[in-house]
């Protein structure tokens, strides 16, 4: 049951109209049990599906559960989760009330300065199993923001994706620009968005302005260069209203220099959107290394003097090294080969 849609067609054989699939779906990704509500489930659900009920929260419960829990000092918790086949993925609660979930186990694109890139692509997430980490970060806390930035490429499995999108911004109660996809570009991101339903805010990967080391940095991501992406982004930020967050993980010596940043003028002024800047995250066996703060917010302070709304942001968890992909690798004991990049 790892798809919404298998979920659906189990209610259904079960007895549920509409109304009792859309009361079941809302409490499921709220994280409320299935009694709650003002009316009673004996005047209101069907017999054959109440008797369903338990056997469907136990297995709604065993989509993912917490293996552990890593509070960070700035108030994020980085969650360990295990899926029904024993595979697992990590979840973010984050300060403010956000959620980063994960959308596969490991990921292809294969970015050289990400764990979770360097264990290579185990298999796709079901729509449900992403709702789920959902309902489990709201079982612990409020969440009115879900970030598809975890392990995985969104784009690389875009129907179970959107299909969560979709749930997450009808009976989950998220705002859709509080829904947030983030690819490192792919057409098919930039042609399937604007025909759904429940479109999303987009985080771009950017990382760089050069076509030549984006495809070292990245070396599996669909080949467009920085300027289409840039387009195709803007484009879609000005049809939905919703800012693009351009992504940009700081790696000194790599992509912090001047030339760099007079490519983000060049590239980024007068765009619907906002750059995020985060220096990189250490990781254990990972050459790359963050530049100094003062450097950071230079940087920072540079490109706001030349026109361009920029955030130097913190990854969140660095105190408990929770960087995406290495509570993963810590637990099954994965040692990273040395970057090449």
């Amino acid at each position: 049951m790892t798809r919404i849609d298998t979920l659906v067609q189990r209610l259904r054989r079960a007895g549920a109209g509409p109304e009792h699939e859309r009361r079941i779906l809302r409490l499921w990704t709220n994280a409320l049990p299935m009694d709650s509500g003002k009316r009673r489930i004996e005047d209101f659900l069907p017999a054959s599906l109440r008797a369903e009920l338990p056997a469907l929260e136990r297995d709604l419960a065993g989509l993912a559960r917490v293996v552990s829990a890593h509070p960070g000092a700035d108030g994020s918790e980085r969650l360990l989760v295990e899926l029904a086949d024993g595979q697992t993925v990590e979840s973010v609660l984050l300060p403010r009330d956000g959620l980063c979930i994960s959308s596969q186990v490991g990921c292809a694109v294969g970015c050289q300065f990400c764990m979770t890139g360097r264990t290579g692509l185990l298999r796709q997430l079901g729509s449900a199993e992403m709702v789920a980490q959902v309902a489990l970060g709201r079982s612990r806390r409020a969440v009115k923001k879900v970030v598809f930035m975890g392990m995985g490429e969104p784009a690389h499995n875009l129907d179970a994706v959107l299909e969560a999108i979709d749930l997450l911004g009808t009976a989950g109660n998220i705002g859709h620009k509080s829904l947030v996809f983030s690819t490192v570009g792919d057409p098919r991101v930039f042609e399937r968005l604007p025909r759904e339903r429940v479109k999303p805010a987009l985080a771009l990967s950017l990382h760089t302005t050069k076509a030549d080391l984006r495809e070292r940095l990245l070396p599996r991501a669909p080949r467009m260069t920085p300027e289409e992406l840039v387009e195709a982004a803007d484009a879609y930020a000005r049809a939905t209203g919703y800012p693009i967050q351009y992504q940009w993980t700081l790696l000194e010596g790599v992509n912090d220099g001047e030339d760099e940043l007079e490519g983000i003028v060049r590239l980024l002024a007068g765009r619907y959107g906002v750059l995020n800047m985060i220096p990189f995250n250490r990781v254990d066996g990972i050459a790359f290394r963050r530049p100094s703060r003062e450097r950071a917010a230079e940087i920072a302070r540079t490109l706001h003097r030349r026109g361009i709304l920029t955030k130097l942001r913190q990854s969140a968890g660095q105190d408990v090294e929770g960087g995406c992909g290495q509570l993963r690798a810590r637990t099954l004991r994965l040692v990273p080969a040395p970057a090449t990049a």
